[in-house]
């Protein structure tokens, strides 16, 4: 398999906390991409980042456009269940706050379900100082907690 073709498999594998993409889209998605990474050639884990400047059509992408004039922002990061624990979710944040910093970025964003519940990531994202800055009742029925750690 190709690592577009793992990457597809792991999100689907994860839908319910990052949402269906299919593989024109996701293709898409790298293409645009602020930074994106992964393990394992995506069978492991991988991260996907925008920059503000991005045609990025998600409402969670657009709360913190509105709100802010530049920042980087987390669409999906998945780590596959026989990959956890290794600290790779805490490689790709590492990478990612390096990456932003060198573009003189001052935040990095993201937000997490709070129904359904993600205590898992809400957990992680604390430990990283991740700090609320909103929450919204989405279009899908979803309520998510917008974070911010800043740099």
């Amino acid at each position: 398999m190709t690592t577009l073709s793992n990457m597809l498999a792991l999100n689907a594998a994860h839908e319910t906390e990052t949402g269906p993409v299919d593989a024109d889209t996701l293709a898409a998605m790298l293409g645009a991409a602020f930074l994106w990474l992964q393990e394992g050639e995506g069978r492991d884990g991988f991260l996907i980042a925008f920059d503000q400047d991005v045609a990025y059509d998600s409402p969670n992408f657009h709360w913190f456009r509105a709100r802010y004039p530049r920042f980087v922002y987390i669409d999906r990061v998945i780590v596959a269940p026989q990959a956890r624990g290794r600290g790779l979710a805490r490689r790709f944040y590492a990478a990612l706050g390096v990456a932003a910093r060198e573009a003189g970025h001052e935040r990095i964003v993201c937000e997490i379900n709070l129904d359904p519940p993600n205590p898992g990531s809400a957990a992680f994202h604390d430990a990283l100082g991740f700090n609320i800055v909103g929450e919204a009742l989405l279009p899908n029925g979803k309520t998510v907690s917008y974070r911010e750690l800043t740099l």
